[in-house]
Order: structure tokens, then C-alpha cells, then sequence
């Protein structure tokens, strides 16, 4: 079978289950199985699938057409232009998460950053800080052993050593920080949610009635540290920003900016 038959046919596959990303994710199974990029694979729709390949593809398509989440068929997911290992012990990394990358790189710090990544997951936002700011020191935390094991994968795959430490969000935290990246859980419980979310582990999904319960949780733990954090970055939906604000202001940290997802609060002299 070409190229352009097999691409043209399971786009409909993948549509008529309600996928809306149909050809993007045929094109993306085909970049992967072909080592070519998508513009020479649109600019050659005349090659011939070998039987073999087509074996492969359709078991990765079956798969997809379950609305698994296509970072777990590949195995891998992208973020801020780097691969990360993803399986079903952890999210897959989002982009609108890098957003909080961007406005760290923007941030005035001091030298050698101490910085603490929690709710890891697959540590991509951790280990993501740590390449773009070199001389940060960076920390992972999270409460699920199978998430740390994946986040250590990627430590290896991105040559780094960085410490991870099995935790209830900043449960007995092993140094003072002056930076916290935390993407936790914020989905309210009774949200519906797609049916390939739903294939992702509820607990780094949903935050409780609000979405917002350990945000509560993780600023409480803040504020007994022996030195508080300098700044506290946040990711949650832009209609929880006000209540999510008056929670980081209750422990006297002050709204900074704002972007997309991404808050940044600050911790006044």
C-alpha cells in the first residue's frame, strides 16, 4: 500500500471515533516508522508500505483508535523540543507546561538556583530547568515510586544526576528552595474528561472539588519551611487564577505575572 492510501483511509479511521487529530497522528506514526520528517513524507505519497510496516502500524492504530494516548504508543512524548519516556504511570507532558520554562529563563536569580520540581511525573519540567539554566540545582519530588522510575529514565537520557525523592508534595523537603515548579493535579473531580485523558492516571489528573486541594496543601507546607521560597510557579485552568491567587496570597505570596496556565508568585522581601 502507498503512502497517501494508507495516510488518506485511517485519517477517516481515526475521525469517524471522534479523533479530531486524526492526520496529524497518522502522519506522526509514519514519521516515526519511516525516520522522515512529515514534509518528505507528504512530498513522497508514492511509497510503498512493506507488509511488515503495515503489520506495525496497525497495531499502533488499534491502539489510537482505543483513544490511548499517543505518547504511550510511541513510548515517548516531546517537550520544549527535547524527547521524554512516558508510559501509563505518568502524564504526558503538555505543552501549554512549558509556558512556565519560558518565564522561569525570565526570572532574576541568584546563583545557583536551588529549585524543586513537584509532581514530577516524568520529570520533563524538572530536567527541562536544569538544561536551560546551567548551573541550577534541581530537586524532583513526587508520591508514586513508578513516576520516579520514568523520571530517572529521562535523567539518564538527558546525561544528568539529579536527586529524586519519594514525597507527599513537599512532605519533610530536603533543602530550603528558592524556586518551586509545580504542575499538580488541578482538574476539578467532576469534570468530564476525554476519553484519552482518561486513560492517564487519575491522580495526576484531578485536585479534588475545586481542583485546588493540593495547591492548598503544598502552600501550607510552604509556609512552616525554616526559609520560604522566593518564587512559586503554578499551572491550573485560567478560571481557578483568582481563587488560586487568594490561596498563594493567604500564605503572603504575591501574584507576579500570569501567562496562559502559568502563574508565578512571589514571596515579598
Amino acid at each position: 500500500m502507498k503512502i497517501e492510501n494508507w495516510l488518506a483511509q485511517n485519517t477517516i479511521k481515526l475521525e469517524t471515533v471522534g479523533i479530531g487529530s486524526g492526520r496529524l497522528d497518522a502522519l506522526i506514526l509514519l514519521e516515526d516508522l519511516l525516520d522522515h520528517d512529515r514534509a518528505y513524507i507528504l512530498a513522497h505519497p508514492e511509497i510503498e508500505l512493506k507488509p511488515e510496516q503495515l503489520n506495525k502500524l496497525k497495531k499502533q492504530l488499534d491502539r489510537r483508535l482505543r483513544h490511548e494516548p499517543l505518547a504511550y504508543i510511541r513510548g515517548f512524548s516531546e517537550f520544549y523540543g527535547r524527547k521524554f519516556k512516558v508510559n501509563k504511570r505518568v502524564l504526558e507532558p503538555r505543552p501549554e507546561s512549558e509556558t512556565m520554562i519560558e518565564l522561569l529563563k525570565q526570572l532574576k536569580l541568584p546563583p545557583k538556583p536551588i529549585v524543586a520540581d513537584i509532581g514530577t511525573g516524568s520529570g520533563a519540567i524538572g530536567i527541562t530547568a536544569k538544561l536551560e539554566i546551567n548551573d541550577a540545582i534541581v530537586d524532583l519530588y513526587d508520591i508514586d515510586s513508578g513516576c520516579l522510575a520514568v523520571a530517572k529514565h529521562n535523567m539518564m537520557l538527558h546525561e544528568l544526576h539529579l536527586h529524586a525523592y519519594k514525597r507527599d508534595l513537599l512532605t519533610r523537603p530536603v533543602q530550603n528552595y528558592d524556586v518551586i515548579l509545580a504542575n499538580l493535579p488541578y482538574v476539578p473531580n467532576s469534570w468530564k474528561i476525554n476519553e484519552a485523558a482518561a486513560m492517564e492516571p487519575r491522580i495526576a489528573i484531578f485536585g479534588g472539588k475545586d481542583g485546588l486541594d493540593l495547591y492548598r496543601r503544598m502552600f501550607s507546607q510552604l509556609s512552616r519551611m525554616e526559609r520560604q521560597p522566593k518564587f512559586v510557579f503554578t499551572e491550573s485552568l485560567p478560571p481557578q487564577h483568582e481563587e488560586l491567587a487568594k490561596i498563594a496570597v493567604s500564605y503572603d505570596y504575591k501574584l507576579q505575572t500570569s501567562q496562559d496556565f502559568i502563574q508565578v508568585f512571589m514571596k515579598p522581601d
